[in-house]
Order: C-alpha cells, then structure tokens, then sequence
C-alpha cells in the first residue's frame, strides 16, 4: 500500500509499505481521510522519541473497517469509523480514574502504533477493548469525519474549563486549534466568543465564522475590550491556544472571580516557564488548568457535531490533497494557509 513513512527527521517518504492484516482482536480499516496536524509537522522537523521507524504517520482519521479480527464484537465490515487515538493501557492510576487520555502508559496511533496516512490502517485490540473506535453516520464526509479527532480536543478544553449555556469564552490564538476551540465553545453553550489574535491573516480566515468579536491584541486593548462584553466582570472561560508565554500570563486578567483559564497550547520545552500571578490567581479565586489531548467521550460528541452540521467542515477542512501532498501540507501550514490539511489516499 502507499503511505507516509517517518524515518528520521526531515526523512519522511510517500512510498510503498507492506499492506498490514487484522490479527485477533483488530480492525482494519480502509482510511479515506487523515488529517496533517501540527505534531505531524513537528515530527518532520525535529522528530519524537516515541516513533520507531519506519513508521507510517498520521493520527486524525476517518474510514471503512474492511477487516474484522477474530473475537472482535460489535463491529462489522462497511461501518465508518474514527479514533480516540491515544490507545490506553485500561490498567494504570489514570486509567482506573477515567482519565484515558493522560494515561501513564499511553500508546497514540501514528507514533507508536503505525498510523492513518496510508491506504490502510490496522486498530490494535487494546483500543478496541477500550472503547477507543468510534462509529460515524455513513452520510458523513471522511475528510469531515477525520476532524472528529481534533474537534475532541477542543471539546476537552471546553469540558475542563466548564464552559456552561451563556458563557463569555476568550480564546487567544486564531489558528487552528484556536478556530475550532471558538467554535466549539459556541456549539456547547457560550453565547460570546471572543476571539485574539496578533496576525491579520489569522484574523481574516476566522471571519466567516461569524464570532462574536475578533480582536488584534497587537492594536486593540483585549483586557478592555474583554470586560465592556461582560459588564466589566470578565469572561467565564479564557483558552489560551497560542503557543507562547505573554497570553498564558495576561489570561489570568481576561476572567471574572472564578472564572476559569485553560492552557491549551503547550509551550517549547526550552521556553516552557511563565509568570503567574498570584494574587489574582489567589484573591479571584480562579480556576488554572491544562489540557491535552482526548478521551472517547470526547470524540464521541465531537461526532455527534460534525454529523449534525453544527461545526463548518467545509471550511475547517480547508484542503484536501493526495498522500503525495503530505509536503505541500507542511508548506500550507507553514504559511498560514491553511486551517486543516486533509490527506485522501
């Protein structure tokens, strides 16, 4: 079959790789989408430990189980499926806590276990008995369908910032990730969103999606801006999705008393260190928490808004290109182009 392999760093190929099989246990599926996601190019560029080359990339799709393992339940050949794709072990603390996607053994599609930028992909049966594939509405478009696994990490964020029916959410950060967590913010509930960004061109592309405010905190005062939409209480929920340290640090003054500000964005390791306040954290009483990644429950409600139309797939998944085109996703993304690069084998 054709994939994209990883071999070292800036050493990834499209090129032919043994077509795997479903032992017991398995599922494999014929992928028809597989999104390009930012760790696929921070792969490319300087590697990750946790990939044993060669190894096929990719961990945001969609497809067909064409294949059922031996033993397997509940699942037939033809139905569309996507992933919770960090496989957990089900054995360790996090696990018995219910807390999957941080489990202390974890084990992602894509970086240990071959992964979906390839015409086939095989489900190993940990995640099979974990709950951890999900079926899709037939009608639903595959490069819709592979959104599910980053649209769940934005519904995490909401979930761990209690995003409730009537919120003011901020979200600073207009790629990507910020776009998707704004306009998951709003299909959970938040009446307001607001969203910062520093790049025009960022600002631009989130347009059509019609939030509430879009603010360049290069040009306009956020904090001010911030608290004229709250009657100058501050919003309920800030999620900070730019990967840099001044907007971790200012969030803390964009929420009300008890509000709550999530760190989405992760920062470089040589620079992982911020400032907090905390006497604001302190005398506010707020609430300061980290996200990553998803669990099934996630994926599972981000299906049910793709497949209702809540969510603009059409835009979100902003090209679609060959398996060939893994290198003129990395570009698109560098560039700012793009919002998701979906991959069709």
């Amino acid at each position: 079959m054709k994939a994209v392999v990883f071999y070292a760093a800036e050493d990834v190929r499209v090129e032919e790789f043994p077509t795997p099989e479903a032992s017991a246990g398995e599922l494999r599926v014929k992928v028809d989408a597989c999104a390009v996601c930012g760790s696929d190019m921070k792969i490319y560029n300087v590697g990750n430990p946790r990939m044993n080359p060669p190894a096929v990339m990719g961990h945001e799709f969609s497809g067909i189980i064409d294949q059922v393992g031996s033993g397997v339940t509940g699942y037939e050949a033809g139905e569309r499926v996507v992933m919770a794709t960090s496989v957990a072990c089900g054995e360790c603390y996090c696990c018995k806590k219910g807390w999957r996607n941080i489990c202390m053994n974890i084990k992602p599609m894509g970086f240990h276990y071959n992964g979906g930028m390839a015409e086939y992909v095989v489900i190993p049966a940990l995640a099979v008995t974990g709950g951890h594939v999900l079926k899709v509405p037939a009608g639903v478009k595959g490069e819709h369908a592979a959104l599910a696994e980053p649209v769940s990490c934005a519904v995490n964020s909401c979930d761990n910032s209690n995003v409730q029916d009537g919120d003011t959410v901020v979200v600073v950060g207009a790629g990507p990730m910020g776009i998707l967590n704004a306009a998951v913010a709003r299909e959970l509930g938040a009446s307001k969103v607001i969203l910062a960004e520093i790049n025009p061109e960022r600002l631009k592309q989130a347009e059509p999606f019609n939030f509430t405010r879009l603010v360049n905190p290069a040009k306009q005062d956020l904090k001010e801006i911030v608290f004229a939409e709250t009657d100058g209480q501050g919003a309920d929920v800030a999620i900070v999705a730019a990967p840099a340290a001044p907007p971790q640090e200012e969030a803390l003054h964009l929420v009300r008393k008890r509000g709550s500000v999530c760190l989405f964005a992760s920062l470089p390791p040589a620079k992982k260190e911020i400032t907090i306040d905390s006497r604001a954290l302190h005398y506010n009483e707020l609430r300061l928490v980290g996200t990553s990644d998803s669990t099934a429950a996630h994926v599972a409600t981000s299906v049910d808004l793709i497949s209702s139309g809540k969510l603009d797939c059409e835009r979100i998944a902003s090209h679609v290109l060959p398996l060939e085109g893994f290198f003129d996703a990395l570009e698109l993304m560098k560039s700012g182009e793009a919002l998701r690069v979906v991959l069709k084998p």
